[in-house]
């Protein structure tokens, strides 16, 4: 499902010139659950930005199922990053004026669908979080872990073939930590594609391939095994 090669991306010019990335190439299998490890400026964030077509690299190639992602144009990567990936951030990134429920609706909204229709899949997706008796809540006045399984069901929302997640648990307890991660493996086990970064080992060690980065490149990887 993804390919890169020789990817790099490179930041500013000159003296200021930083290299995030540097010649990576790997492939992350359809159905794959693969962690990202490695310290803070390691190229992690850059990697995980790149395969959700938040940015583009300097240099490389970006394949998703078989298609050169570095041919498409602004509206072409929108329109990929609404049908084919769902995001989940450290921070929640919730809009705090808004309902919960109006807050999993919004992927919906920009991706045409009827006031109706984002509605029912929007309740469908916080019933299956656990939180479908939370919809007319706002997000402070949950607890971390109930806003970031908003999140998670606002990255479900448009029944995404892929799941990116920067540092799900960064915010959380332990407790809520590996609740959010039983959800992940959960998902994983329908046959989503996820692909994590975390500082965590123990939350690294949910996925069934770990990735570490060092100074933008892939310095090893690791099989878990149960």
């Amino acid at each position: 499902m993804i390919k890169v090669e020789g990817l790099s991306k490179v930041y500013g010019h000159g003296p200021a010139r930083v290299v995030a990335l540097s010649n990576v190439s790997l492939e992350i299998r359809t159905g794959e659950f693969v962690a990202v490890m490695g310290p803070s400026g390691s190229g992690k964030s850059t990697f995980l930005n790149i395969l959700g077509c938040l940015e583009r690299p300097s240099a490389g190639r970006y394949f998703l199922d078989g298609r050169d992602t570095t041919l498409l144009d602004e509206d072409e990567l929108a329109h990929l990053r609404n049908r084919r990936f769902g995001f989940v951030f450290q921070t929640f990134n919730l809009l705090p004026r808004h309902s919960v429920l109006r807050n999993v609706e919004l992927p919906l909204v920009y991706a045409g669908a009827s006031p109706g229709e984002r509605r029912e899949r929007a309740t469908v997706m916080l019933e299956r979080v656990g939180l479908g008796h939370r919809l007319k809540h706002k997000p402070p006045t949950l607890s971390g872990g109930e806003q970031q399984r908003v999140a998670i069901a606002r990255a479900l929302v448009n029944d995404p073939a892929v799941i990116l997640a920067d540092e799900p648990t960064g915010n959380l307890d332990s407790r809520n930590s590996h609740e959010i991660m039983a959800l992940f493996r959960e998902l994983h086990n329908e046959g989503r594609t996820i692909v994590m970064v975390t500082h965590e080992p123990d939350i690294a060690r949910y996925a069934g391939r770990i990735l570490y980065f060092l100074d933008g490149a892939v310095v090893r990887e690791e099989a878990v095994t149960a």
